[in-house]
């Protein structure tokens, strides 16, 4: 038996809401298990987020739970190469598309939570679209951006709860320093919390929509 891979054409879906002249687009990925829907809400808490396009992606990769509702995760370790440039395309895709529709949108904030956090990186270092920040909540820096000189990232802000057990303080130091190391401007939040975005990251998070427009 001989394994091969071979190329197809499929169907992602986004959301997208907010004023046809905004000048921000705010970019969001949602975790494990969860929907564009689920990202949404997040993003519309954002202090300022009435003046910005919100675009919320949802994932290629649809499973039902065990309660039969649909949700989508961004890869697994199978395939995974394959995956990641699968899913660059997409973002490129989804993000033209917005762009095309928001069309005075002049910078882009890439918003991640957990698994999507991972996506958010993606995104800005490939999907062809400069991003002006990452906001990542929940989630680390994957090694195919972390190890590859050549992507480039703009400012980030990583927050992590207290009592998350996937974002540890071992991972969050460890991407503090890769950053720094790579002369990406990083800010880092730690809050009273685990693997959530709760009410005070709301807050924080928001500095990233009030900077002005380049």
């Amino acid at each position: 038996m001989t394994e091969h891979v071979t190329e197809t054409v499929t169907h992602g879906r986004y959301l997208l809401e907010g004023p046809a002249d905004a000048a921000t687009l705010v970019a969001g990925f949602h975790g494990y298990g969860e929907t564009a829907e689920a990202q949404m809400e997040r993003l519309r808490r954002l202090p300022g987020a009435s003046a910005c396009a919100l675009l919320s992606v949802q994932s290629l990769h649809l499973f039902y739970t065990k309660a039969n509702a649909v949700v989508g995760s961004w890869m697994t370790r199978l395939d995974r190469e394959h995956a990641i440039a699968d899913n660059c395309r997409y973002v490129a895709s989804v993000i033209a598309d917005a762009k095309r529709r928001r069309p005075a949108v002049e910078r882009v904030v890439y918003a991640g939570f957990s698994q999507g956090v991972a996506m958010a990186y993606r995104a800005a270092a490939r999907a062809g679209h400069a991003g002006d920040s990452v906001l990542a909540i929940g989630g680390d820096l994957p090694p195919d951006v972390a190890d590859d000189p050549t992507a480039h990232l703009p400012k980030v802000l990583v927050a992590r709860g207290l009592g998350d057990q996937w974002l540890t303080e071992a991972k969050l130091q460890r991407d503090l320093e890769t950053l720094l190391a790579r002369r990406v401007p990083v800010e880092s939040v730690v809050f009273e919390g685990g693997h959530e975005w709760p009410d005070p990251m709301f807050a924080a998070a928001s500095q990233l929509l009030r900077e002005p427009v380049r």
